[in-house]
């Protein structure tokens, strides 16, 4: 650490040492580096280290959290920091750090071990585990005397009865097994539309129809369960579902959990209103979301959507955009206030005093608006934004025309950010994910399709060529991480899911075979090296990668979905654009294994849910072959028809399935098919748009 300061007008540069660094210092992960100077003899998780427990038989310490985690710094101030504690720690225990967004594999499997014992989750997560890595106690937040104690008593226990903590663990390992396995039994039938309208009307008793999300909180945003049931308010013509999907959207646009200064979303509403976040800024969230709203506007054309989605974007851009092109993970939760400490969104909030000085005469409108008042106020003299209400009754309000109120608050918020700049910005995760850039991806592809802006697709396409030549291998292979120019660490099935999505995202957007094709090949790659026979789902991890105590099949979709359920919506769509493959038998496995899993738990398996949903319906194939294909295409895909994909080509000849012998010389034409069936091609976007309803 240096130390600069100015005397006779000579800098003077003072070297500080920190006092301790520990081997997480030659880590290339945020999160792991921000521990390498902990009194806590930490190493990052190796098979030379689970090698070194055993050697000593000595017990496992696994803390495992994410750069952006506020309680995961609380917990390292508290007690990694702390001598005392590290004395404890560096005695009687291999202390693992785990970043669980560089190794989910391992995250999957603690986490559910700390379920299995306490009945709830969360970061920091840490466990006590024998050498070999079977856990037998977990905790989140634990305080420096509690961590303490029950560290020195637990291993006492293990000294002492080593036997009892050696059962416990062998219970508990056989749990983790049986709770990730899936009958081999299935059943033939998908889910049909009757049981998915049952489903849904169980599930809406749940749905606060006031403020959007569920009733509760916190509230966390969902746009997995939100975008199937946007697909399911729209096909199946249910109002109230539709209702509700809106009310969450526009809600959450309004909420301060959406940054109306800088764009973006936080990670979840500590409230039922939506208001104060968990200030930090997930790439994935966003990624997500950014489908999800851009879905929204083309179904139903509310200009909040687009600007949400829009905004989103351009946060990415400003915030999480590497020189290469690549997506950084996250902005942190916590920050600098003007006295030096860290607190948890510092650089987000206002103080009413701040805000009148700053906007001035422009104050009273800014403070209706935004609700500078007991409704927005948070805690200690700051206000979070917020909305309540529609710009229009805000402008009948003030007297005033709604293009003007619209036009002043947003002159307000450049105001605003401009002075926010001024602030210390939040820590950045600066470690590219491959999964949540191809989910990113995916957004963007989305957002090009149903927005139009063509800086969109360039930013789409610079990433998947990002993707390509950083994330992929010679052999084909994907990374799942990349850090100052060295990509690290096998992927994992989400990550090859993932991009896959991504890349026919990128096909239907620029009707470039070289993303159809790399699908492929990645789809490939997932079958030879994920599949497990007996379901026909796939394994997290590869069958010849690391090995660890369960090769986790991941199956249950909550903030992302999950990479099975991925990869089945990935399965449906190459079974429609090369039908003469074996991805539907695949498919249909997969479903069939999945169906009573799925219906259990409708709400954790929302992903499946819209799997199923467009197995229910009527699929369509548009190929567009000629000169005009793009500005065709581009039309037609404005309109929201999550039943159909798109292929297009202005070539005579070609290999690809769905365009052989459909080229007609000097004309454009759309072929509208269902399973290789045909209608008579037709060169009017109308009446193509017909023959899709």
């Amino acid at each position: 650490m240096a130390l600069f300061f100015v005397q006779n007008c000579t800098i003077n540069i003072v070297i500080m040492q920190a006092p301790y660094t520990n081997d997480l210092i030659h880590e290339s992960s945020p999160y792991l580096l921000q521990h390498a100077h902990n009194p806590v003899n930490w190493v990052a998780w190796s098979q030379k280290a689970l090698l070194k427990a055993k050697n000593e038989n000595k017990l496992i310490l696994i803390s495992i959290g994410y750069a952006a985690c506020h309680w995961c710094h609380v917990m390292e101030h508290e007690c990694f920091e702390d001598e005392d504690v590290a004395m404890t720690m560096n005695k009687n225990f291999i202390n693992i750090k785990v970043d669980r967004e560089e190794r989910p594999d391992i995250d999957h499997i603690y986490m559910d071990a700390l379920q299995m014992m306490t009945g709830s989750g969360g970061w920091p997560l840490n466990i006590l585990a024998l050498p070999d890595g079977r856990p037998f106690w977990g905790a989140t937040f634990v305080k420096k005397d509690q961590w303490i104690q029950v560290l020195n008593q637990l291993q006492q226990l293990y000294e002492n009865e080593p036997n009892k903590i050696i059962g416990y663990a062998t219970n508990m390992h056989q749990g983790l097994k049986e709770i990730n396995s899936i009958s081999a039994e299935s059943s033939v039938q998908n889910i049909s539309a009757t049981t998915l309208a049952e489903v849904v009307t169980t599930w809406s008793a749940y749905f606060d129809t006031y403020l959007g999300g569920y009733k509760r909180a916190p509230k966390f945003m969902m746009p997995v369960n939100i975008n199937f049931l946007l697909h399911y308010g729209q096909t199946q013509q249910d109002q109230m579902v539709k209702e509700y999907v809106a009310t969450t959207l526009t809600r959450m646009a309004w909420g301060g959990i959406f940054d109306h200064v800088g764009g973006g979303f936080s990670r979840y509403a500590v409230d039922t209103k939506w208001h104060v976040p968990h200030f930090e800024k997930m790439l994935y969230d966003n990624g997500l979301l950014i489908s999800l709203y851009s879905k929204a506007f083309a179904a139903d054309s509310n200009a909040l959507y687009k600007n949400v989605a829009l905004q989103c974007i351009n946060f990415l851009k400003e915030e999480l955009l590497d020189e290469n092109h690549g997506f950084y993970s996250s902005l942190d939760a916590d920050s600098l206030t003007p006295k030096g400490t860290l607190e948890e969104g510092a650089y987000y909030v206002w103080t009413e005093a701040e805000l009148k000085q700053l906007l001035q005469e422009d104050f009273t409108l800014f403070s209706d608006y935004f609700n500078i008042n007991s409704y927005g106020y948070w805690e200690d003299d700051n206000y979070v934004l917020i909305r309540d209400d529609e710009a229009a009754s805000i402008a009948e309000k003030h007297n005033l025309n709604t293009n003007v109120v619209v036009e002043n608050i947003s002159k307000n918020l450049t105001q605003l950010k401009i002075q926010r700049q001024l602030r210390a910005k939040p820590r950045l995760d600066d470690k590219i994910l491959t999964s949540w850039n191809g989910l990113a991806l995916k957004g963007l592809t989305d957002a090009y399709n149903y927005l139009g802006n063509s800086d969109i697709l360039d930013l789409a396409v610079n990433n998947g060529n990002f993707i390509v030549n950083q994330m992929l291998k010679a052999n084909g292979i994907l990374y799942r991480n990349h850090k100052n120019g060295k990509s690290t660490i096998s992927g994992f099935l989400e990550d090859y899911a993932a991009v896959i999505e991504g890349f026919l995202g990128l096909y239907e957007a620029t009707f470039n075979l070289f993303w159809m094709n790399k699908s492929v090949e990645l789809t490939k790659i997932v079958i030879e090296n994920f599949t497990d026979p007996k379901t026909g789902l796939f394994y997290f991890t590869a069958i010849n990668g690391e090995s660890l105590i369960r090769n986790t099949i991941e199956v249950a979709d909550n903030v992302i979905p999950s990479s099975n359920s991925i990869m089945a919506l990935n399965l449906l769509k190459l079974s429609k654009y090369y039908p003469e493959e074996s991805y539907q038998d695949r498919l249909e496995q997969m479903m069939g294994t999945m169906h009573a899993t799925i219906l259990e738990n409708p709400q954790n398996h929302a992903n499946w849910l819209h799997v199923s949903s467009l197995m229910n319906e009527k699929f369509y194939e548009v190929v567009v072959i000629g000169e005009n294909y793009e500005r065709i295409c581009k039309k037609m895909q404005k309109s929201y028809l999550p039943y159909t994909i798109f292929a297009a080509s202005d070539v005579k000849t070609s290999e690809f399935p769905l365009f052989k012998n459909r080229y007609v010389e000097d004309k454009t034409m759309i072929y509208v098919c269902h399973n290789g069936t045909c209608h008579l091609p037709v060169e009017r976007v109308e009446d193509a748009l017909n023959l899709l309803t």
